[in-house]
């Protein structure tokens, strides 16, 4: 089989949840874990979100926030959006979203980037493009997880999504102190996951591959040409490297990833996961192994792994 032939005779329409997740778990795992956290990462220039991020104070336990929002994204993903564990995970997000008064626009914003950016992401530095299906497929996916979250007014076809986040990006891009420091912190996790002495080029490599106004919104220094060119080169290598590979047969999720290291995996509670600003209705425990963690989702910009 080859590996661009796994959702082939899968309709967009209907399948859209199966492509998605042959998408993200089989295809292109590294890339869409990558994308999704750029995406997120993004939405810190835009003042009213990075600011409310910032004042709730939701990135001072940043290992715990990035763990939680990644398995909250993927239980719907996995167990499918009518399952229990989906429904839990919803419930949770919906949850922690009313807690705030954040505008649909905001809202829409958000999913636009959850829609683009990762196509964006492959197209550039992905072993193939995604077919046309496949964007199809996923923007159904999200116009299916924004009517969970109730968000209005949603586009109907990548393009619109493309030119909502693109037109509210130019608008509202701008530096913030909140917005900078949550920037801050999530790039600081990030340089976690790799050795001590790759930390610095982490950090530089996640600039090089943040165009101008994100970098102008975060008042982030530019990298130099030269970081630039072999970051970028290093990712066309890795592209042609993964096209050389044989197509991968178990699925790669979040769960099971070195990555999540506040809980166990197979031991995770879904109604449990993210923040509760009212307080949590459910008795906490200790849970071994944890950190002390509830902060950022990882922007990973990073062009360091080299391999999938």
């Amino acid at each position: 089989m080859l590996r661009w032939d796994r959702n082939r005779g899968l309709d967009p329409r209907t399948d859209y949840e199966q492509i998605y997740r042959n998408l993200s778990q089989y295809d292109f795992p590294w890339d869409f874990n990558q994308s999704l956290s750029f995406a997120l990462f993004r939405t810190y220039a835009v003042p009213s979100i990075g600011r409310l991020l910032f004042e709730s104070r939701g990135f001072e336990d940043t290992q715990k926030r990035y763990d939680d929002t990644a398995l909250l994204l993927e239980r719907p993903l996995v167990e499918g959006f009518d399952s229990a564990d989906g429904k839990a995970a919803m419930r949770r997000i919906n949850q922690m979203h009313r807690a705030y008064d954040i505008s649909n626009d905001d809202m829409l914003y958000v999913l636009a980037t959850f829609v683009v950016v990762p196509k964006r992401w492959i197209d550039d530095y992905g072993w193939r493009k995604m077919t046309y299906d496949e964007v199809t497929a996923t923007v159904h996916y999200y116009r299916k997880l924004g009517r969970h979250m109730n968000i209005k007014d949603m586009p109907e076809t990548y393009e619109e999504f493309a030119d909502l986040m693109d037109a509210y990006e130019a608008e509202h891009f701008a530096y913030d102190e909140g917005g900078r420091h949550v920037a801050d912190l999530t790039l600081e996790l990030l340089t976690t996951f790799y050795p001590k002495p790759a930390r610095p080029a982490v950090q530089l490599f996640s600039r090089a591959l943040m165009d101008e106004p994100l970098l102008t919104a975060f008042d982030y220094q530019r990298p130099s040409a030269l970081v630039r060119r072999l970051s970028l080169g290093a990712m066309a290598a890795r592209a042609a490297f993964l096209r050389l590979m044989p197509p991968r047969l178990r699925a790669k999720d979040f769960e099971s990833s070195s990555r999540m290291k506040t809980y166990r995996a197979g031991e995770i509670e879904t109604e449990r996961l993210g923040t509760f600003p009212g307080g949590c209705p459910v008795p906490h425990t200790a849970v071994a192994g944890a950190s002390s963690a509830d902060g950022a989702v990882e922007a990973s910009t990073s062009a360091a792994t080299v391999t999938s």
